[in-house]
């Protein structure tokens, strides 16, 4: 069975955001958030972005959504 692999989607996504060029607060203010507690527990794999924001990370990024999310089997 497969399931998210939440540190690794975290890592995708900081990697993507320095790919880039940009900073955590270009990433935040883009989504509309005004802290970045939120994106720093998504690099920590603490927790995943709503499918909300991860429709705008991946208009951010230009990629799909299967891009930043990593999967693993179990």
């Amino acid at each position: 069975m497969k399931t998210v692999d939440m540190e690794a989607t975290g890592i995708q996504i900081d990697r993507m955001r320095r790919e880039r060029g940009m900073t955590v607060a270009d990433v935040m203010v883009t989504i509309g958030f005004t802290s970045p507690n939120t994106f720093s527990k998504w690099k920590k794999g603490k927790s995943m972005p709503t499918i909300d924001n991860l429709v705008a990370l991946a208009d951010i990024f230009g990629c799909s959504i299967g891009d930043i999310v990593a999967v693993k089997t179990v």
